[in-house]
This record gives C-alpha cells, sequence and structure tokens, in this order.
C-alpha cells in the first residue's frame, strides 16, 4: 500500500492533501478533480435508494435498462451498440487492447495517463504525437482548434492504414475542443479511432463536437463516455462505450462479469434521464468559467488557456510544486499539478470550475500566495 504522502498520479486524492495541509480531507476544497460541484442530483441519490432492495440479487448482465436509457440520449441509436463500463477507466483498458494488434497507437500528448497504462498492459507500440507540432491555430467562432498533422509524428516505416489512434475530446488538460471536422478524416486513414468524450456533456448540445452520430458508418470508430464527472459520481464508477456491436461483444467476453453494480446501473438510468440538471450544470458553467478564467488571467505570472470543458490550465511562471503546497498549507486548498503529463512539468497546472464562491475562494487564495512571495 502507498503512503499518503506519495505524490498522487490522478486529481481528487483528498488523502494525501491532508497530509501536506495537517487537516482532515473533509476540510480540502478541491480544484484537482474535474468534478461538477453541484452533484450528485437528487435524482441519483432517490435511484440508490430505491435499488438498494436488489443488492441481494446479481445485476442483470446485459444492462439491458441502463442500454435502453442510454439508447434514448440519442434517439435512433440501437442499445446494441453501447456498451455500459464500469468507469470509462475500464473501457480504455479493452481499447487499450484492441489498439495494441496494430503496429503503433499514435497518442495525441500531453494526454490522461490513463491511456499508456492501458496501452503498455497489452505491450502497445506508442508514437507520441506532441500538441505543439500539431499546428495550434485561433478560430474566433469556435475557440481553440487543432490542425492535427499526425502523418508527420508517424515513423517513416508506419502507415495510418496499419496504425491506431487514441485522442480526446475536449483535451484534457488544454480543455481544447477538435471540431467534428477535423477528426472525421482520420476515420479514413487510421485502422482504429478511439475517442474520449469523458467532458463532451459539459458542453450544451449545440457546441458539442461529438462523434457518437458516426459510429454507424464506421465501424473503426469507438466512443468512450463518462457519467461520473458530469453527474459528480466518481466513487460510484460508470461509463460506457458506443461502437460496433461485434467490437462490444468482443470486448464483453474479455472482461470480468457484472462489472457494474446494480446501484451504478439504476442511477445511470435515472440520471441520463434529468434534463433539468443538464440544464443547471450548462448555466452555472457558462457564468462560473468565465469569471474564474478572469480572475487567474489578471494574477501576476499566471496564464490560462481558454477552455470548453469544466477545467482550466494555467501556466505559471514559477514553480507550480511550491503554489500548490502553500496553497494547501496556507489556505487548505488543491489544484492539479501537471506532473503526470511528463510534456507540462512544474509550470502549469490544472484547476476544476467550481462553484462562484468556490471559485472566489480559490483566487483570493492565489492572490495572497502569490503576493507574498
Amino acid at each position: 500500500m502507498s503512503s499518503p504522502t506519495t505524490r498522487p498520479h490522478h486529481g481528487g486524492n483528498l488523502t494525501w492533501a491532508a497530509s501536506i495541509a495537517g487537516c482532515s480531507p473533509h476540510e480540502i476544497l478541491d480544484f484537482s478533480a474535474s468534478i461538477n460541484p453541484l452533484g450528485p442530483p437528487r435524482s441519483a441519490l432517490d435511484a440508490i435508494q430505491t435499488a438498494l432492495a436488489d443488492l441481494k440479487a446479481y445485476p442483470d448482465p446485459n444492462y439491458g435498462e441502463l442500454r435502453q436509457a442510454l439508447s434514448r440520449v440519442y434517439g435512433s441509436l440501437d442499445p446494441e451498440w453501447i456498451l455500459p463500463g464500469n468507469g470509462a477507466a475500464e473501457l480504455l483498458t479493452w481499447a487499450g487492447r484492441d489498439l495494441a494488434q496494430y503496429s503503433a497507437t499514435a497518442l495525441v500528448t500531453p494526454g490522461f495517463r490513463d491511456y499508456r497504462r492501458a496501452l503498455q498492459s497489452f505491450g502497445a507500440r506508442v508514437v507520441e504525437c506532441p500538441i505543439d507540432k500539431l499546428n495550434l491555430a485561433w478560430d474566433e467562432e469556435k475557440s481553440l482548434a487543432f490542425k492535427i498533422s499526425l502523418m508527420e509524428c508517424l515513423p517513416a516505416e508506419l502507415t495510418p492504414s496499419s496504425v491506431g489512434l487514441l485522442l480526446n475530446n475536449p483535451h484534457n488538460p488544454t480543455g481544447q475542443i477538435f471540431s467534428q471536422q477535423m477528426i472525421l478524416p482520420l476515420l479514413e486513414q487510421f485502422a482504429l479511432v478511439v475517442v474520449d468524450e469523458a467532458f463532451m456533456e459539459f458542453l450544451p448540445p449545440q457546441t458539442q463536437q461529438s462523434l457518437v452520430d458516426q459510429v454507424g458508418e464506421f465501424d473503426n470508430l469507438v466512443i468512450i463516455r463518462s457519467l461520473t464527472k458530469f453527474y459528480s459520481l466518481p466513487g460510484l464508477r460508470l461509463g460506457y462505450a458506443i461502437a460496433h456491436p461485434d467490437r462490444l461483444r468482443r470486448w464483453q467476453q474479455w472482461r470480468d462479469p457484472w462489472s457494474v453494480n446494480s446501484l451504478a446501473a439504476a442511477v445511470g438510468v435515472s440520471v441520463v434521464a434529468d434534463h433539468s440538471f443538464e440544464q443547471q450544470t450548462w448555466n452555472w458553467l457558462n457564468a462560473a468559467r468565465p469569471q474564474l478564467f478572469n480572475a487567474i488571467k489578471s494574477l501576476p505570472g499566471l496564464d490560462p488557456y481558454p477552455s470548453a470543458a469544466n477545467f482550466l490550465l494555467v501556466y505559471s511562471e514559477s514553480s507550480v510544486l511550491a503554489l500548490q503546497t502553500a496553497l494547501l498549507q496556507h489556505h487548505q486548498i488543491l489544484i492539479r499539478d501537471c506532473l503526470s503529463f511528463p510534456e507540462l512539468g512544474d509550470r502549469y497546472f490544472r484547476v476544476a470550475v467550481r462553484t462562484i464562491e468556490e471559485n472566489q475562494r480559490l483566487i483570493d487564495a492565489l492572490a495572497d500566495v502569490l503576493h507574498s512571495r
């Protein structure tokens, strides 16, 4: 077992943070995990209470009711094209196994650390495609967009038709959004394209750039979604994959039975129909994100990146580890350092967007620490 003082690779490790701050984990204000601060919704808590009676029986191994509920979210999508999982992390494991069969996997970096875990578990060859080599361009209407020149990242002996591609949209940790038009040509070039859309729900429907409506056209496309971030349920573990049914049946054979517990399945059915909570979340983020962005930008030595998601990547002119430690010790506030993104190191940190009042507490704490140096 790791020591509580071991630096975490993911956000949300409040036990570690409390060991630095010298307080209870419950006293930490957590900006390190990008979780909706408005949840869990009442619909989720009610579903758990109702489903407690089901704990004496095994879950439905096919998750028929949950698949039906998720299919209704997308209109005409057949439930057979959906596979619930024990969080997006479990589904990334099986995507990694599929990707490992190809000559290599092109991985847009920096990226979520768990991608490498999933790929390396099955011996996949990883070809890094750094964002700073992918022609970052400004688009006034669509915020920042990446014009990906992935072919230039591939070694000469590799052709895209023998290579897989793994990327997330919106991109973590920058928060930037890839347009459908940027990704669609890649589906005709790469052998398998896995798109992690864990944060897509945070965009209102009219601005989303999801590829879910393309899965019927491309059997080499896999979409992975998370339900734990938007609905504030990280402890429950629930996500789903959308892909061709043949692929999903293969994944089902690979994994342990009953990957999703009864409570999680019941919550999933309930929350995806909670349209009031969806709208409440979009209204909150539309107001809170610019407030946090503009306030951080006004602080000396900090430069936030525009984001389409519920978090901001921030460049710091000085050590982030020192800033993180001071925030914990003096204000019991946790920010996410970016040491788990090797391309970023000790000059970047990521902060979740929280309520306007909590955001202001972070801004006041940052100002205090920066001005006391």
